[in-house]
């Protein structure tokens, strides 16, 4: 029986500890793939990763390359290619850059893998995501972008660290863009079972969903010359995991909305059930007062992002 292929594009600390979670949890043959500027790093970190596997017991084939051709034919393909932020750099050249870097690769992709379903990392992500699917031309169903399941994860963490319980009881949603306008979503937010306004003041809950909407401005803080890799990778995994072994699985994420939300024909963050077609549905829920507004805003940041980088795209 022939095992999933799955292609990480970006061998940097997201695209490597993808590989790293990916290949642990044995969900098929892992190929990680850098430009070939980055010369042998990826067949390096590749060697590194499998001669890890006869002592953390897991058999996954591992290959490093810098040839989409080694990638042909894959069934999920997470791109982590590109950019971060640095000093002196605008926002229209973070936008600019990372739009002709993601452009390159799902030309690659279209070319190489027709039928992969396609994950999403590069930032800014909902304008990254916009960008895949109009260069891949594939079905929205088969471009997702990976946001919402790394920021319900930190939402999570900080509500468990408040209560004193564990995570795994703590089970919350986020819709929105991936940024400082995403959308924590109280009345969707409940500790094993008990909703969170019966268990936390809204005056301690609100400094968390605060918390929750810089989670990654905090790790960077942190860190001083890196960004979060170990949770945005673990986010990677889980929904490789719910695709390749068609799991079904409700979980938020970077979905193409059209008449869903009233959004328009754009990427945002939404619940939807993720399976082996891919973004199987979008599960549009009733949003209360606030919420409805919160999201709008968030739609409305999202657009303008995407705006922007047609713009400076149209204009290099």
């Amino acid at each position: 029986m022939r095992r999933p292929k799955i292609t990480v594009v970006g061998a940097g600390n997201v695209g490597a500890t993808t590989a790293h979670w990916c290949a642990s949890l044995e969900l098929g043959d892992i190929y990680l793939l850098d430009i070939p500027a980055a010369g042998d790093m990826p067949k390096g970190k590749a060697l590194d990763l499998k001669q890890s596997s006869p002592i953390m017991g897991f058999d996954s084939n591992i290959v490093g390359t810098a040839d989409y051709a080694d990638t042909a034919d894959s069934d999920v393909i997470v791109v982590t290619a590109g950019i971060p932020r640095k000093p002196g750099m605008s926002r229209d050249d973070l936008l600019a850059t990372n739009a002709k870097i993601i452009s390159s690769v799902a030309e690659n992709i279209k070319a190489t893998s027709p039928n992969a379903i396609v994950i999403v990392v590069s930032n800014p992500l909902d304008a990254m995501v916009q960008q895949m699917k109009k260069v891949t031309g594939f079905p929205a169903s088969r471009v997702v972008g990976q946001a919402g399941v790394l920021d319900t994860a930190r939402y999570r963490t900080f509500i468990a660290m408040e209560l004193g319980c564990s995570v795994e009881d703590v089970s919350a949603l986020l819709m929105g863009g991936h940024g400082d306008t995403m959308v924590p979503m109280p009345s969707c937010t409940s500790v094993g079972g008990i909703p969170i306004s019966r268990l936390m003041e809204k005056e301690k809950l609100d400094p968390i969903v605060d918390r929750a909407r810089n989670g990654g401005a905090e790790i960077v803080g942190l860190l001083g010359d890196s960004s979060a890799y170990y949770a945005p990778a673990a986010a990677c995994a889980q929904m490789v995991e719910a695709i390749v072994k068609d799991k079904k699985r409700v979980i938020p994420c970077a979905a193409y909305c059209d008449t869903e939300y009233g959004v328009g024909g754009y990427y945002v963050g939404v619940p939807v059930i993720l399976g082996d077609g891919g973004v199987e549905k979008v599960i549009e829920i009733d949003l209360e007062e606030q919420e409805a507004l919160d999201f709008q805003k968030s739609v409305d940041a999202v657009k303008k992002l995407v705006a922007d980088m047609e713009g400076v795209l149209v204009g290099s």
